[in-house]
Formats: C-alpha cells, structure tokens, sequence
C-alpha cells in the first residue's frame, strides 16, 4: 500500500469520484478499484478486495463504506470524512436544487442520455470483474467458486444471498485454501486508530439505535425526531442503498412530513445523479412541510442517515486487521476474495447489464466504452461523459 496522504488529497480524488460515478452502488465499486487501486496504487488489489468483503457483511451504503474505509486508511479519521464529503457532495447539492426548483424541473430529466449513463456503467463493472479476476482467482478452484457464488447470486436475488455468499466463500476458503493462507503474507491494511475508538464507535452506535427513539417519545422534538428516523434508516440497510426506500417511506410519508408524489419524485431525481443513493435523503430534509427544513434539513438528513456508516467502518476495521493476522483468517480471506469476485459478476449481469443493453446498439456503446477504459485507458469521467452523449444520440426516441 503506498504510503499515507493528506485529508485533502483524499478529498480531491473521491470529489472527483463523485462528480463522474453513476450507475448504482456496484458501479460505484468499479470507479473506485480503478482510481485507488489501478491509477493511485493506495490499496493492492487484495487488500481492497477485503475492504469490499468487509462491507458486504456491515449494514449500511456499501460503496460509501468502502469509500469512508479508503479514506481512513490513507489520512486518519479526517481522511475518512473528506472521502466520504468528496463523494457526496456533488449528488446532495444536486438533489438540494432539484427540490428547491422541483415545480420548474418536473421534467427536466430526460431518459436517453441517461441511458447513457447506465451503458458506462455496464464498461465500468466489466472492467472491474476482469481486472480483479485476473488477481484474485488465479486457479480452476478459484474459477470454480467465483462461478459457483455467480450462479447463486443469480438464482437467489435477496440481501441476505449475499451476505450468505460471503460466509460461502470463506467456509469454501477454510477447506480449500488452509496451506496456502499458512503461507501467505497477510495484505497490508494499515487503521490509524485503535480497539478502544473501535468499541468506542460500537457503543455509540447502539446507543442511538436505541436510544434516540426514547429521546423523540421522551421529547417531542421535530428537528430530533427526524434524526431519529434517518438514523434508523442508515442502520438497518441491508443489500444496497435502494433497500431504503421502504425505510424512508415510512418514516417521512407515513407522519405527513412530506408527500407521496414529491417523495417519488425525489427518488427518480436521485436515478439521475451521480454518487450514492442515500443523498436521497438530502432532498427529503430540504422538501419537509415544516422546519427542520431547506438547508438545515438538508443537513441534519444528510449527517443522521450516514452516522451509522461512519460508526459501523470505525468499529469493524480496526479488529479486522487483528483477525487478518492469523493463517485460517487468511485462508478464508482467499475464498471470500474470489466470492467478491463472482458478487461482482453477478452484478455485472443483473442490474447492471439487463437495465442497461437493450439492443445491439447499446451492446455497441458499452463494448466501445469498455475498450476506451480498458483497452486505450481513457479516464472514467470522460467515459460517462461520452456515453452520456451516444445514449442521447443512438438510443433516444
């Protein structure tokens, strides 16, 4: 791992993520592997890798997670917020001005260039899949479970299917790869921070989790209560951002604080940007009928949904790295590398594909936008940027 930067230049490099990463949380994975790993060197492929496995098992944004992971591990704590500002920034401001000019904008967003958008996509996961396969399933038996985790992805399509891939492959790991994870030298994942922060963060994560909706009962706070319910919702994520949207649903529709049509409204928005998912809920904070509202709670949305993600990094990296230490540990490391690979697959294939190619024509783009990444090296954003144009011009009505 190269050695530890600056806050700002974490900031730098994820602002820059955030403003050209579109087409979802798995997309978002893509977009990171080739700007730290295959552009900036800050992780090997291995130990990014694990950082993905990690937080798969985590509740929460995955991307964000791995984001605010990067971070942490390249500048400390402050690393971890400037990745994870960096990332979203851009979205949240964008969403924060769709829902301040949201009559005006109804239907600002056409569909072609963002179908674009999501054939980027298509080349960016491709990319991913083929540069981590090369590195992490170098033999048949590594082939083999990557495969076998692909096909299971595909047939059970639920999130705990992933997280039951995950214990799959390091189960697999154990009984396959025990000498070779004796031998191994664990990868380098450096946590600026210790087990007394890391049980420090668990502790006051489960503390808000169930305590913050004594507090609402206890005091019938508006600007509280809406924390309250962003929080809930940034905890109990399981399987990706859209997961959230029945959480949020009912928590801001259901009291009346915003409507059914803007809430919908909001969440075709959120299709439309780049970065995470979760600053959805930067809109809703903006959109309620009654204060905390606008900036304020945009804000207070915002902080309260990702506190978990934050909280959740801080206090699962550092005993991770101790755990990493040992042969078996990495022995299941090896098999869970290659099911982060089959994830990855999987995919790559539905959503990503199937939302995505739906005739030759798109097949095209995103065949043209793979070999510009992958082939000629051409950076990410420009990529988007072009199939943005191709979808508006070859697959518009």
């Amino acid at each position: 791992m190269a050695k530890a930067g600056s806050a700002l230049e974490v900031f730098q490099v994820f602002l820059q993520l955030g403003l050209t990463s579109f087409g979802g949380p798995v997309a978002h994975l893509g977009y990171f592997r080739h700007a730290i790993v295959g552009r900036l060197g800050w992780l090997d492929e291995k130990a990014y890798a694990e950082l993905v496995a990690l937080c798969q098992f985590l509740p929460g944004p995955a991307s964000s997670q791995v984001g605010i992971g990067i971070g942490l591990t390249r500048a400390g704590p402050l690393g971890a917020l400037a990745a994870w500002t960096g990332f979203t920034l851009p979205s949240a401001l964008l969403l924060v001005a769709f829902a301040f000019s949201l009559t005006a904008l109804e239907d600002a967003f056409g569909t072609a260039w963002l179908h674009g958008l999501k054939l980027a996509a298509v080349a960016v996961v491709a990319q991913a899949v083929w540069s981590m396969a090369r590195s992490l399933t170098p033999d048949r038996q590594r082939v083999s479970l990557a495969l076998a985790v692909t096909a299971l992805l595909l047939f059970w399509q639920s999130p705990l299917a992933q997280i039951a891939a995950m214990l799959a492959g390091a189960w697999a790991g154990l009984l396959l790869f025990r000498k070779a994870g004796a031998k191994e030298r664990p990868c380098v994942l450096k946590v600026p921070i210790g087990r007394r922060t890391a049980w420090a963060c668990l502790l006051l994560f489960a503390l808000l989790l169930g305590g913050l909706p004594v507090a609402v009962w206890l005091i019938p706070d508006r600007g509280l209560a809406l924390f309250s319910a962003f929080y809930r919702s940034g905890s109990l994520i399981f399987g990706g951002g859209h997961v959230v949207l029945p959480l949020l649903e009912s928590s801001v529709v259901a009291p009346g604080w915003i409507s059914q049509t803007d809430f919908l409204a909001g969440y075709g928005a959120a299709q439309a940007v780049p970065g995470p998912l979760l600053t959805f809920s930067a809109y809703l904070g903006t959109t309620m009928g009654s204060a905390p509202n606008g900036l304020a709670g945009a804000a207070l949305a915002l902080a309260a949904v990702f506190l978990p993600s934050f909280l959740l990094v801080f206090a699962a990296l550092p005993f991770w790295t101790l755990l990493r230490e040992r042969s078996g540990v990495r022995a299941a490391m090896t098999g869970v590398n290659a099911a982060v690979v089959g994830l990855l697959l999987a995919a790559l294939y539905h959503p990503v594909f199937t939302a995505g190619v739906r005739d030759p024509a798109d097949f095209a783009i995103a065949a043209v936008a793979l070999l510009l990444l992958e082939g000629w090296r051409w950076p990410p954003w420009l990529v988007v940027l072009l199939s943005a144009a191709a979808g508006a011009v070859l697959t518009g009505p």
